[in-house]
């Protein structure tokens, strides 16, 4: 009791009246004054500032109407081969000759388009409904490339038509040469079965690879063209690879999806 009598002595004692209170010390204003300032960029920024994200997911050039497969309507084995790969061809026009029972019967394009891939060779024996030959439905070969990215079903809604596309293709050194740009000219609404994705492409095998990891959504990306470059498309860099690309060339697209504010992923 003595001590806190001497305590209230002091307080109450006219001698201490007359000095100053200190309520902070300037290194505590300086630190509120620093917060304050740093809280006020960030919410301007949450409502001012624009953040952008990618989606990446894997794909191919081809053409905009797609690929067919063609089947040998006969069994037998083929002892000529009448066309070449690269080759434009006119429905009905025969790209193999197979010898059986009946003698020798001429394999024959289904519709018009230009011959992609060749699998039969001379000496080969196929049997009814084998692939033989995977067509591209092209009329002039002057048609352009695009490039179809086969994105998660759930990711699909979340890409915008027109939304840029950085699109890297394996056997160009994107470090020397860039990548394609392109803009998505559509989404699809309904995921894709492997045998959906295989009729289209012309070729089963790219359906299982497509669709390993579930049923995918395709995304059609138009190329920017360039009439600068050897391959007629735009590339990151100036001139891009010194030789042209070609359809059926694996791809990875790179999808730049639409700005959004910070504050928005904090609002409901």
């Amino acid at each position: 009791m003595q001590f806190r009598q001497k305590a209230l002595s002091k307080l109450q004692s006219p001698e201490e009246l007359d000095l100053p209170v200190r309520f902070a010390r300037p290194q505590g204003r300086l630190v509120l004054a620093v917060t304050v300032v740093v809280m006020a960029a960030a919410a301007f920024w949450a409502f001012t500032g624009t953040v952008s994200s990618t989606l990446t997911a894997p794909g191919i050039l081809t053409r905009a109407g797609g690929s067919y497969r063609l089947q040998s309507p006969v069994a037998g084995q083929v002892t000529d081969v009448l066309a070449e790969e690269g080759q434009l061809l006119a429905a009905g026009a025969p790209l193999l000759t197979v010898r059986t029972e009946q003698g020798e019967r001429p394999v024959r394009a289904v519709a018009a388009g230009r011959l992609a891939a060749l699998v039969a060779e001379v000496g080969s024996v196929v049997a009814p409904g084998a692939d033989v030959a995977t067509v591209e439905r092209v009329q002039d070969p002057r048609e352009p490339l695009v490039a179809v990215l086969y994105v998660p079903a759930g990711r699909g809604a979340a890409i915008p038509v027109d939304a840029r596309v950085d699109l890297g293709v394996p056997s160009v050194p994107a470090q020397q040469f860039g990548v394609l740009r392109g803009r998505v000219k559509a989404v699809g609404r309904a995921p894709l079965t492997p045998g959906q994705i295989g009729s289209f492409l012309g070729d089963a095998g790219l359906g299982e690879q497509f669709a390993r990891s579930g049923n995918p959504v395709s995304v059609l990306v138009q190329l920017e063209p360039s009439p600068s470059t050897r391959s007629g498309y735009r590339w990151s860099s100036a001139e891009g690879p010194p030789y042209a690309v070609d359809s059926r060339t694996p791809v990875t697209g790179s999808v730049h999806l639409a700005e959004r504010r910070p504050v928005d992923w904090l609002l409901p």
